[in-house]
């Protein structure tokens, strides 16, 4: 499979509904206005393109200089075991640098997936949960 990575490339909010959508990634994919802050609000945005088609994101909040928060991270499901996602954590470390640490929550149907691409288990983190779901 052939892809290409981009970084902060324009992105429509019907490419990215579309794209999570496509892979089974749980967000309100029918409310294209709060997709919409969801694509605006994120200063970091990964994607991985094959020709025109989106076929993955990391879609991260960074402040370059001590910690990077990956928000999402989606790829189409008939493109998983491909090296996508792998692609875009790589391409994310390497822009944010190596003095910036770069941490997730995960789905509970990820976490055998992330220690396979270098994320270690933390212990030490805390969530408030939203209250609102939809």
């Amino acid at each position: 499979m052939k892809f290409e990575i981009a970084i902060n490339r324009a992105l429509t909010v019907e490419q990215v509904a579309t794209l999570y959508k496509l892979s089974g990634i749980n967000r309100p994919v029918d409310d294209l206005s709060r997709m919409q802050r969801l694509l605006d609000n994120a200063n970091l945005k990964v994607s991985a393109w094959e020709g025109e088609t989106l076929i993955g994101l990391a879609r991260s909040f960074c402040d370059y200089g001590w910690v990077c928060y990956l928000s999402d991270l989606a790829v189409v499901q008939n493109d998983h075991r491909q090296g996508v996602g792998r692609a875009i954590i790589e391409a994310t470390r390497a822009h944010i640098g190596a003095q910036c640490q770069l941490v997730l929550l995960s789905a509970p149907t990820a976490m055998q997936y992330y220690p396979k691409v270098g994320f270690e288990k933390a212990e030490n983190a805390f969530v408030i949960r939203r209250t609102q779901l939809g």
